[in-house]
Formats: structure tokens, sequence, C-alpha cells
């Protein structure tokens, strides 16, 4: 027998989510400059909440190898890393992850965050939203889980 896909094998993961506030999109390694500059920048907040990534001394290059095995994790629909970026892609304002979970009773785990200038501003909770209500609508998981912010 073959191991449990993730999604269906005719399911098609969305490009992107548009909102008036930011667009998400595949993360690539064609955004590694904007979101090492996100990551750096929030890199207190994420240690602040028991995170160990990224290290002290984290570098661009080891920030490109995480994006190469993201869009690689895409394109293989083992995993889904969306970049959340500012509508004209002048920035990296998040990113979304959305990954098999850890036993059967949920479909998918997802964990997301926003740089530490755009938490301050209030964006968490309308990102939160908005994938909340995309994951609903546009994916096929019937239970999902939120670590960090719900926990079931």
């Amino acid at each position: 027998m073959s191991e449990k896909l993730f999604v269906p094998e005719n399911f098609v993961a969305p490009s992107k989510l548009e909102t008036p506030h930011f667009r998400l999109r595949m993360l690539s390694v064609e955004d590694v400059e904007k979101d090492y500059e996100a990551v750096m920048e929030t890199q207190a907040r994420f240690h602040a909440m028991g995170s160990s990534w990224p290290r002290e001394g984290f570098t661009i290059e080891e920030n490109l190898a995480d994006l190469e095995r993201h869009q690689q994790e895409f394109l293989d629909r083992q995993a889904f890393a969306y970049t959340v970026v500012a509508l004209d892609e002048s920035r990296v304002l998040g990113c979304v992850y959305i990954n098999p979970a850890d036993g059967d009773e949920v479909d998918a785990a997802v964990v997301m965050w926003v740089r530490q200038s755009e938490f301050e501003r209030g964006l968490d909770p309308i990102l939160f939203d908005a994938v909340k209500q995309w994951l609903d609508a546009s994916w096929p998981f019937a239970n999902v889980s939120y670590p960090g912010r719900d926990e079931a």
C-alpha cells in the first residue's frame, strides 16, 4: 500500500490569495533577500515565542537552503509554503506553512507569521482570519490545526 497523500491527486493548490492587505503566493528561491530581511527583523519575537529558529548568526545562504526545500516540497505536493507579500511585491510581510499533520485526527497543521513591523500594525489577526477562510473555501481539509494559536 502507498503512503497517504497529503492532498488528493486531482487537487490543484491555489497559486495565490489576494486581499486588500497582502498577497499570498508560493514561497520561492527568488524571495531569498526579502524573506531574509523579514526573518531577521522578526528573530527576537520568534525566540521570545520559544523557537530556536533562526539561530543566532543565521545567514542568507541558510535561508536560501530553507527556501529551496520549501519550494521543492510545494512542487512535490508534500507541503505548501506561501510567502505573504505586499501587493506591490516590494516587501515580504510574513509566511504561511500548510503542512501534513501528525496523527489521524487533523488533516493539516498551519503555521504562519508576520514580520515584526507588520505585527505591530495589526496584520497578524487579519492574516489568520483570511487564511482560515481560504482553507475552508479552497482546500480539501476537513480538520486543520493552527499550532500556537489553537491547541486541539
